[in-house]
């Protein structure tokens, strides 16, 4: 297996990280607290940042604050959004769904969905890449 790294950019200077190995730990409260600490943050009302891309799975943390919207987001695999702090309010072809703390909503591959804070949030969304016959995750 090849390890996979993310080098330093000039937004993220200290962003050395492991991507991809035969096993990666991720510390979502130090990632949570860097990207709250960034440029980023501090001019817009969101930042991310990628926490693991492998193979068919890529793990995103991202942080919004209150009424921040990420509109129309639709993947070609699965994805799933896990609640990790705030309020937030998901909007999908049949209605609004309210999430709480620690809920996860899992998405089929071409839904189309929103998400709107409806308080500081953060959240990580786990994209499933679908491969060969039957849709088989990998």
């Amino acid at each position: 297996m090849i390890i996979r790294n993310n080098d330093a950019t000039t937004n993220r200077p200290e962003g050395d990280r492991i991507l991809d190995a035969p096993y990666v730990f991720i510390n979502m409260p130090d990632y949570l607290r860097m990207i709250k600490e960034e440029k980023a943050w501090i001019l817009n009302d969101r930042n991310s940042i990628t926490v693991f891309k492998g193979n068919g799975l890529t793990l995103v943390l991202t942080a919004l604050k209150q009424g921040a919207l990420l509109d129309k987001i639709q993947t070609d695999g699965f994805m799933a959004l896990q609640l990790l702090e705030g309020l937030i309010t998901i909007n999908t072809p049949d209605g609004n769904m309210d999430m709480q703390l620690n809920q996860i909503m899992v998405f089929h591959p071409s839904i189309q969905y929103s998400v709107t804070a409806s308080e500081e949030c953060s959240f990580l969304l786990s994209h499933y890449n679908s491969f060969g016959d039957g849709g088989n995750i990998i």
